[in-house]
């Protein structure tokens, strides 16, 4: 995945999903609380999202399109959210917790993209980095740049974004609009994992 113009300190970025996996942890009833790392820009404001996986399952995935509070509240919140209010998600348990990959993707500001059709759209998106907001009337839905993995065509990537914010995938309207965003993904794998 290219990698943005911002970018994060490798040691703050690889210290994200290890404070979110142990913030789902604390609130599991962990002997210890999750220690809020000490590294330059922590404090800073972003916009994150938190997935969770096991092995190739989604278990959740919840986040911030705008980044509005500092970065390690955004993670707390996001993952705990991924953890016990994404409706996909059954219920977790310590046990399930240590099964599970935590991802944390920090969000580059979103920008518009410029376009008068579905086909000039679809010419300018690239596949493996771009991350989209589609928003018309009250619908919207966000696809992050990880969903490029298995949706790799431009046109299906569309149409599922299109379906996930309650759209037909045949809809097209001349004021949808679209945003772009980039991602930097960091990883805690399950424990015990190589």
């Amino acid at each position: 995945m290219t990698q943005p113009a911002w970018t994060l300190d490798a040691a703050l970025g690889a210290s994200l999903p290890r404070f979110a996996r142990a913030c789902i942890a604390e609130a599991l009833g962990a002997a210890t609380p999750a220690e809020r790392p000490r590294l330059p820009g922590v404090e800073r404001i972003g916009a994150t999202f938190v997935s969770l996986h096991r092995g190739e399952a989604l278990h959740g995935c919840i986040g911030s399109l705008t980044a509005w509070r500092p970065l390690l509240d955004d993670v707390k919140r996001n993952a705990l959210a991924a953890a016990f209010e994404d409706p996909r998600a059954p219920s977790l348990d310590a046990a399930g917790l240590r099964a599970l990959e935590v991802e944390v993707s920090v969000l580059s500001p979103p920008t518009p993209v410029d376009f008068d059709t579905q086909a000039d759209l679809l010419s300018t998106l690239r596949p493996g980095v771009d991350g989209l907001i589609l928003e018309w009337g009250g619908h919207r839905g966000t696809f992050l740049p990880q969903v490029w993995e298995q949706l790799p065509e431009p046109e299906d990537f569309l149409n599922h974004l299109k379906r996930k914010a309650g759209l037909r995938v045949d809809f097209w309207a001349p004021d949808v609009k679209i945003d772009r965003y980039t991602v930097q993904a960091f990883v805690d794998p399950p424990p015990g994992a190589p």
